[in-house]
């Protein structure tokens, strides 16, 4: 056996030359994104030179472009490690096409930067002079195309110098004029500026020399999301609030109120002029898209209410041909001047896939079950190995899905925020009939006597209707790990037994090989021998604080993985040994892959998978080149899910493995 000093070097050696922490190039990655299409759009920008070249920000780093008016979209890069940029605003240089700026922001952390590349995209730099800034508002002056201005959490910085340096100005460390939400330039002056904040808007006419408030005609306190300005007529500015949408005629000095739109959607996160015809105006709003032809007069709602859109971009070629950028639906096209929408997301994929299932007697068929898009999400399927995906959520009614598993009859069950689901070839059917224990007390007549006897009968208990982080169908008895504790069906799910284990409750996983079952909480461990009828606690590993994944090798093995690492125990949880030599930590996924006969490891910390040998604990690895979880075997090659980039796929030609030896 090689020697521990042998096995600690080759591992130091490895960790040296293949670091998961080492920075990668964000427009390359090994696996191939395929989908789910859809998700969070943020923002868009079209090329001056070609209306059918735009660019689309997203909540996750990534910049895509279309070059084809939107019916495709492409990957252009990732101008962060993490995927925590908001991209609110791009900017394509208006005397240079090929210079792109953009800027981010950060939820909840004062946070962000701005981004330029001066070869469409290929490349980008972070500029110094904004770093560490939340940008929530940026454009060019329409007359000086040296000229940017930026609203920040700090205030408005403009530029002279197409972005290089940047300049205050808005007083500093001013109690009013801060948090810019929106920006607008006149299309005449570059000196006069308009900046929305989260609490009313303000104007300058000498480039931010002095600033005074505009917010006659306005409800005060109103957060100011979107001005624009006429072209033709500068004196004429729309600005949207969370009160409502307003029109002034004279430069911002007096506001009124347009009416027509229900207060229910008075969140107008964009407004944008039909650049043929000035008095048709877009309002996108957290319920629907809006639209007047008669510059505010008369509004009329062109979606459902259910659309909440970021962006509008109408096409200066063809005003017909309108895109929305929305939440959880991506992008919505239309070619009728908004009178009807379509989806238009082939290539863009920004879903957050929490749960795959790979179909065991057709591999090519993989469930996706994805989280935060309401009737836009739930779950999704494909037959041939993630070309094409197609929605199957009727049923499930807007539900986040945490689980998928399958049963040996081929039944399908999802775990909800709200209750198990079983897919019936048509729609979901709610799940998980309880039924508890109940005492009947009968008397019979022996020997003479009358004698008293009970006996338990099984009587409806209700619906498991909390949160299922997971659910193992794959054995005779099935289990559930819920917000309510756990249930095990041993009759096909027909009814479900089960509830607080040990008095606790919010169990996050469930394992089980044969009638061992593992339940797990954060920070507590819970063993049973007989198919959950009985449990005992078990202790944690010493060294482990925060639990995330647990797994069972089909030799009984448990195994654990969490903040600090991968631990396995032979002995169902007596005793821990940790996975010392592996190079990450942060675990995120532990399952079996029976294709592989290895114990998957995934972390939330790198980009590698770990493929861990049960029986001599050796292990090779991928880099995926994606943060991801829940890894799967589909006709021989891998698969996984990811946070915000949907599903990924092992190339066809897959990377060599490298095998390291482990603990001994």
């Amino acid at each position: 056996m090689t020697s521990f000093i042998g096995r600690t070097l080759a591992s130091i050696s490895l960790l040296l030359v293949l670091s998961p922490t080492q920075p990668a190039l964000a427009q390359i990655a090994s696996w191939v994104p395929v989908g789910p299409d859809g998700g969070d759009g943020r923002s868009f920008a079209a090329d001056p030179s070609n209306a059918q070249h735009l660019y689309l920000g997203t909540t996750n780093s990534w910049v895509y472009q279309t070059e084809d008016g939107g019916a495709s979209w492409q990957r252009l890069a990732k101008l962060s490690k993490g995927d925590d940029l908001i991209l609110d605003n791009i900017v394509v240089d208006q005397s240079d096409p090929k210079t792109l700026m953009v800027g981010a922001w950060i939820l909840d952390h004062p946070d962000g930067g701005l981004f330029i590349s001066h070869d469409a995209g290929k490349s980008w730099t972070a500029v110094e002079a904004m770093k560490g800034q939340s940008i929530l508002a940026l454009t060019q002056a329409p007359s000086d195309p040296k000229i940017l201005i930026a609203g920040t959490l700090k205030g408005v910085y403009r530029s002279e110098d197409s972005g290089v340096h940047w300049t205050q100005i808005t007083p500093l460390g001013s109690m009013e004029l801060h948090e810019v939400e929106s920006i607008a330039i006149d299309p005449k002056d570059p000196h006069t500026i308009y900046a929305g904040t989260w609490h009313l808007p303000w104007k300058t006419t000498d480039g931010g020399a002095n600033w005074h408030n505009i917010k006659q005609g306005l409800i005060d306190d109103s957060d100011v999301f979107s001005i624009i300005i006429d072209p033709t007529l500068p004196s004429v500015v729309y600005t949207s609030a969370c009160s409502g949408i307003y029109r002034s005629d004279n430069g911002g000095e007096l506001y009124r109120k347009m009416q027509g739109i229900p207060m229910t959607a008075r969140r107008t996160r964009v407004l944008m002029l039909d650049p043929t015809n000035r008095n048709t105006v877009y309002a996108g709003t957290t319920e629907g898209l809006y639209k007047t032809l008669d510059g505010g007069v008369n509004w009329r709602r062109m979606t459902g209410p259910d659309v909440i859109i970021n962006d509008v971009y109408v096409d200066p070629k063809n005003p017909q041909h309108v895109l929305l950028a929305t939440d959880r639906s991506g992008v919505l096209e239309s070619d009728d001047s908004a009178a009807t929408f379509k989806a238009s997301n082939t290539g863009f994929s920004q879903r957050q896939v929490s749960t795959l299932l790979v179909d065991a007697k057709t591999p090519q068929t993989i469930f996706a079950g994805v989280v935060n898009d309401k009737s836009y999400g739930g779950v999704f399927v494909s037959n041939d190995e993630g070309a094409s995906w197609r929605q199957q959520s009727s049923g499930l009614q807007g539900r986040d899905v945490f689980s998928l598993s399958q049963a040996a009859d081929g039944s399908i069950l999802a775990g909800t925020n709200a209750g198990i689901f079983r897919w019936d070839g048509t729609n979901w059917q709610p799940d998980g009939k309880i039924v508890k224990g109940q005492q009947k007390i009968s008397y019979v007549v022996r020997k003479g006597k009358r004698v008293k006897t009970e006996k338990t009968v099984m009587v409806p208990g209700g619906q498991i209707d909390g949160r299922v982080s997971a659910v193992d169908a794959s054995g005779i008895i099935w289990y559930a790990a819920t917000s309510s504790g756990i249930y095990a069906s041993a009759d096909q799910g027909i009814s479900w037994v089960g509830g607080p284990v040990l008095g606790k409750t919010e169990f996050r996983t469930v394992a089980a090989v044969g009638p061992v079952v593992v339940a797990a909480q954060r920070t507590t461990l819970s063993l049973s021998q007989d198919g959950g009828k009985n449990w005992q606690p078990l202790v944690m590993p010493q060294k482990l604080t925060w639990l995330h994944a647990i797994t069972m090798a089909p030799d009984g093995g448990l195994w654990l993985g969490g903040r600090e690492g991968v631990f396995y125990s032979e002995d169902h949880g007596q005793s821990w040994t940790e996975m010392s030599t592996l190079p990450i930590s942060d675990i995120n996924g532990l399952s079996y892959d029976p294709d592989l006969k290895r114990i998957i490891v995934t972390s939330w910390a790198s980009s590698w998978i770990l493929a861990v040998d049960p029986a001599d604990r050796t292990w090779k690895f991928w880099d995926a080149g994606w943060r991801v979880h829940n890894v799967r075997s589909s006709g021989g090659r891998l698969l996984a899910a990811t946070l915000y980039n949907g599903v990924v796929i092992e190339p066809q030609k897959a990377p060599a493995k490298i095998a390291v030896a482990s603990n001994p």
